[in-house]
């Protein structure tokens, strides 16, 4: 196997910089996308933002980043359904920032049913979010991070990446696609300087839920700290939900050259879900 030249700017002190490098982050207006817009934004990055909101709703995100952090940043709310949007979202990112130095695919959708229940129509909305647009993202970012001899692919997964739970076939068919799409990535891209992990979550302290625990709060006539931990440690041992920043500082090490042999994995930060 070949090996890889490394720049000046790799061995200097034993890291690379990541300051002016660019990252596109899908589902980032709000929850572990932004958490993770927030992070990168700080350390020096600049940030292209992407979620459904409308263009002037994104657009004042994006500033209020380039204001908190001086970064340089611009807002996509590409429909990932399509391909073509897709094509679109990353040509524009390109075109707005100069690269794509890091892509972060964290949106996703979720629907719950038995298997036998689960409506087809919910099946491809699930599949084509949560799977099949981090291929075309990747599809649309590779060749340019190959002509540069540097990327960084990000795939935020889950715990039902490793594991299943019921009533979420598509879900975790999806997350079990994306570990193996990511070793895939990783295998291939080997000799090129551009490394391919996934995140793993369990519960993470997000506005969504946030909703569902109120709504059984209300349905077990509970306070909202009883269902809190009630929905927590019913999956987890550890009593405690990660914060999306701390899946912002995961991101923030595997873009760092102390992760530049780490390509291929599946990260569970679960607060020991998968380890039972």
């Amino acid at each position: 196997m070949k090996h890889l030249r490394r720049s000046k700017a790799d061995t200097l002190e034993g890291t690379s910089s990541v300051k002016n490098r660019v990252a596109l982050i899908t589902g980032s207006t709000s929850g572990i996308g932004l958490g993770i817009a927030h992070v990168l934004a700080e350390a020096g990055f600049h940030i292209t933002l992407h979620g459904l909101l409308p263009m002037p709703e994104g657009e004042a995100l994006a500033a209020e980043l380039r204001d908190k952090y001086g970064c340089k940043s611009s807002f996509s709310n590409a429909d990932l359904r399509a391909g073509d949007a897709i094509a679109a979202l990353v040509g524009d990112a390109q075109d707005a920032l100069g690269s794509v130095d890091v892509l972060v695919n964290n949106a996703g959708i979720q629907f719950t049913a038995p298997a036998q229940e689960f409506p087809p129509q919910q099946w491809d909305a699930v599949i084509g979010v949560n799977l099949s647009a981090a291929f075309h993202t990747i599809h649309h970012t590779l060749p340019a991070m190959q002509a540069a001899g540097w990327g960084r692919i990000i795939n935020i997964a889950s715990v039902h990446g490793l594991v299943a739970s019921v009533n979420k076939a598509a879900y975790v068919a999806a997350k079990h696609g994306i570990v193996g799409l990511t070793k895939v990535v990783a295998l291939e891209n080997v000799e090129r300087g551009i490394t391919c992990n996934a995140i793993c979550p369990g519960w993470v302290d997000t506005p969504l839920i946030a909703r569902q625990i109120q709504q059984q709060a209300d349905a077990g006539n509970l306070d909202y700290d009883e269902a809190r931990l009630a929905l927590i440690t019913g999956k987890q041992p550890m009593p405690e939900m990660t914060q999306p920043s701390s899946i912002g500082q995961l991101v923030l090490f595997l873009c760092s050259d102390a992760a530049r042999t780490m390509t291929g994995t599946a990260l569970p930060i679960d607060g020991a879900w998968t380890a039972q």
